[in-house]
């Protein structure tokens, strides 16, 4: 039993989807059951998530902007690999269809819950296409939808696993059945009563992790358009080295702290049951790409991490008085109530500062806090964390740097900056 989850970038668009047949025929056994984790194509979620906002802002011009954007960009695809007369095209446009169809229900004042309903359709279109596209290239597979499979509470937008009946719906689909192929969504589930969740942002390599857990599989693979992991994001760091083997560990350390490359949730399942994590490129597949496992030695790599559009909130009592426990937790309720990421913060006797991801949520929390608090922050914030630093990395890095927050341990520093 083997996982593969590939991500967006693999199946940005018709002419992509050969890498996944490539991959197949040269990393895969013939009698290999394996289950493929497929994300919703290209920048399809970005695309869904804008007209999440405009449909709850009931922009109606927006909204069918936005939606023609998503049709027509599939339906090109779908013409491309299908043809315009193929059943193949009609399953396809009948998944947009469904979607213009939710889109023209009466909105909830629930944004999480129509989030869920809304982006969920990028997974089911791309796990379509790619089922499709095995299909007609020699590989017979199995189209899983994972809302039926994957079963949630109703905590939209980061929905928590109800991992009993996970694994009996995935005991009954897959374990009952080895040699076979399976094609299912990433970052989606299901509550019990069949209403659609997510799992959160990028939480397809987690769904691959949950599949891995519930199937005992031999290993998982992450394909991504980079050769491993590496030390630092290569946008901001051209001399970025790859980092070969990783203890489970450390590979956690950096995913908490805002490495990309892996979500956050992945890593822990598969280190509870010894299961390999490999990530590699989909690009040139014989690489050796990146090893997690149970090893004993850390690596002394320094990794750097850099975090945009952060917002920094410095909270203090309007009546002078101290920061207490009773104050901390209407803070932390109030920014979990939210579903918002706490990335650093820093407590003294008259003030809590905490940096948080920038969306349109911060002007809500702003509201409520300023009844009681006085609020201050400062907009467009970095976050840089370097793992196993030096002075002369953080020298490097602060240069030109007004540094806001700083906080650090044995192996970590973490700078909270302005440019």
């Amino acid at each position: 039993m083997k996982i593969f989850k590939f991500g967006g970038a693999s199946v940005k668009n018709a002419e992509s989807f050969s890498s996944v047949t490539n991959i197949l025929n040269n990393q895969t056994a013939k009698h290999d059951t394996l289950v493929i984790v497929i994300s919703a194509m290209g920048k399809t979620t970005n695309l869904l998530e804008k007209l999440t906002d405009a449909y709850f802002e009931h922009n109606i011009e927006e909204v069918k902007n936005l939606y023609k954007q998503t049709r027509d960009f599939h339906y090109l695809q779908s013409i491309k690999l299908f043809g315009v007369a193929s059943l193949k095209h009609i399953e396809i446009m009948d998944i947009l269809y469904k979607l213009n169809e939710r889109l023209q229900q009466n909105v909830s004042d629930n944004y999480d819950y129509e989030y869920d309903q809304i982006v969920s359709y990028g997974e089911l279109l791309s796990s379509r296409f790619l089922s499709s596209f095995l299909e007609i290239n020699g590989f017979s597979n199995t189209l899983l939808d994972s809302r039926k499979i994957i079963i949630t509470d109703s905590s939209y937008r980061s929905a928590s696993i109800k991992w009993d009946i996970t694994k009996t719906n995935i005991d009954s689909k897959i374990k009952a059945h080895p040699g076979n192929i399976y094609v299912t969504q990433g970052f989606i589930g299901g509550t019990e009563d069949k209403t659609t969740t997510t799992l959160g942002r990028e939480g397809s390599d987690f769904s691959a992790s949950i599949f891995a857990f519930c199937t005992d599989a031999k290993e998982v693979t992450v394909w991504k358009d980079v050769p491993g992991i590496l030390n630092a994001d290569p946008l901001f760091f051209p001399d970025a080295v790859k980092i070969d083997f990783l203890s489970y560990h450390d590979a956690i350390e950096l995913a908490y702290y805002g490495a990309k490359v892996i979500h956050p949730k992945t890593v822990k399942p598969l280190q509870n049951k010894g299961i390999p994590l490999y990530v590699k490129s989909f690009i040139q597949p014989s690489g050796t790409g990146t090893k997690i496992s149970e090893v004993s030695s850390h690596t002394k790599v320094p990794s750097f991490i850099i975090k945009k559009q952060l917002i920094l909130l410095t909270i203090s009592p309007k009546d002078f008085s101290f920061v207490t426990e009773k104050s901390l937790s209407f803070i932390f309720a109030l920014i979990a109530d939210n579903s918002l990421k706490i990335n650093m913060m820093q407590n003294s006797a008259l003030s809590f500062s905490l940096c948080l991801d920038t969306n349109s949520r911060i002007k809500n929390i702003i509201q409520a806090l300023s009844i009681d608090f006085s609020v201050k922050y400062n907009e467009n914030t970095e976050l840089i964390t370097i793992w196993h630093y030096n002075d002369n990395t953080i020298s490097t890095l602060l240069k030109n740097k007004t540094v806001l927050l700083e906080e650090r341990t044995r192996h970590t520093v973490q700078f909270l900056v302005k440019g």
